[in-house]
């Protein structure tokens, strides 16, 4: 019975994982891959059929594989995600009125260029 509990709540974290990996695509703030990655680790430990279909999954499986073994990112991709980033970020910045929020929005992409800069390229 507590294996069963184990398994389900584990299924259930990395289910919320991966929606907030997918709202993190459309939300720069909120990083993508971490959650990604954590739904997978869940699934892993939990449920062989749901960490096979995360893995092998049309739009994030590749994206996973790549992380995992140290492959890293399409060059494409940086430059996309990267742009839509600042895009996003340029944005909130724009409308926001605060100095403070203005700064560690500046902060937080400049964080997050760097690290997907940092990351081995694909060609």
């Amino acid at each position: 019975m507590k294996g069963k509990l184990v398994r389900y709540i584990l299924v259930t974290a990395g289910s919320i994982s991966l929606a907030i990996g997918i709202i993190g695509i459309f939300v720069p703030v909120l990083p993508t891959t971490p959650f990604l990655l954590l739904a997978a680790a869940c699934y892993l430990r939990s449920s062989r059929r749901f960490y096979n279909w995360l893995i092998n999954n049309k739009y994030f499986g590749e994206y996973i594989r790549n992380y995992l073994e140290g492959k890293g990112m399409p060059l494409v991709v940086k430059i996309y995600t990267i742009a839509f980033l600042w895009i996003a970020i340029g944005i909130s910045i724009f409308f926001s009125q605060v100095l403070v929020i203005d700064i560690v929005l500046a902060l937080v992409a400049i964080g997050v260029t760097l690290h997907i800069t940092l990351l081995r390229t694909i060609r």
